[in-house]
């Protein structure tokens, strides 16, 4: 059964783009067909993919357009391992500028769950990156979204700011949709990054996030200096060193 994920969190630079490409494109190694929309403006998602920045999202929602029309194949050598062939597949429906005018655009908030079923019988997840300006296309997502991912830093003073709001947020869709009798997003989880181990700071902000969450909080990932070599590589992690942890 088809699942969809979505990766939230009103708050810039936490790794939501990270995550999102990694999950999607590691879903894709282990033989899934996935496809991931870039749901930021910025379209950084698309790039990271090695893909033109491009209306496509925008043209899927507002103008109705094909998925065959708009969902481009993410070429294997850019997140695969060296000399292996996914046994899945990865497909993009990418974005741009043009993406931040869709939640003016769109009459029914219904409309990403009622496309998105369209896939149902031929892929088996749906990867969502989203941008960290609230909006109301945040709410027309996770109309169409069973699960929330939030990424979160550990920093002091801000580790709660947008995990904060994007846990309201994600409640008040998910209340609002349960009385058109739909089932809305729930959050699956609190993935705490670029994690320093031995810095106090990180440790006690980590400690506060699991008194307040509890298990919704998942095991953090370390900061490590791959993650930045592989993005000025052009590759995502798997194929610029798979053996990194």
């Amino acid at each position: 059964m088809m699942k969809t994920i979505t990766l939230l969190n009103e708050k810039g630079g936490t790794g939501k783009t990270t995550l999102s490409t990694h999950i999607a494109a590691g879903l894709a190694l282990l033989g899934k067909r996935v496809v991931i929309i870039d749901g930021d403006p910025q379209g950084n998602t698309t790039s990271i993919l090695g893909l033109e920045k491009s209306g496509h999202f925008y043209d899927f929602a507002v103008r109705n357009g094909s998925w065959q029309n708009v969902l481009e194949m993410v070429h294997p050598d850019v997140y695969s391992p060296p000399g292996e062939k996914p046994r899945g597949q990865l497909f993009c429906l990418a974005g741009n500028s043009e993406t931040r005018n869709i939640a003016n655009s769109i009459s029914d908030q219904d409309v990403f769950r009622l496309r998105f079923s369209q896939l149902r019988d031929a892929v088996d997840y749906i990867i969502i990156d989203t941008s960290p300006t609230p909006s109301l296309l945040h709410a027309a997502i996770c109309i169409a979204t069973d699960f929330v991912l939030i990424p979160t830093e550990l920093e002091a003073f801000s580790a709660f700011d947008g995990l904060t709001e994007s846990i309201l947020h994600t409640g008040n869709v998910r209340a609002q949709a349960a009385k058109n009798g739909v089932r809305a997003a729930q959050v699956a989880g609190i993935i705490p990054t670029m994690y320093r181990q031995r810095t106090v700071a990180h440790t006690l902000v980590l400690e506060d996030l699991v008194e307040q969450y509890g298990d919704h909080v998942w095991k953090p990932l370390n900061q490590f200096i791959t993650y930045a070599e592989s993005a000025l590589a052009k590759q995502l992690i798997y194929g610029y060193d798979n053996d990194s942890p």
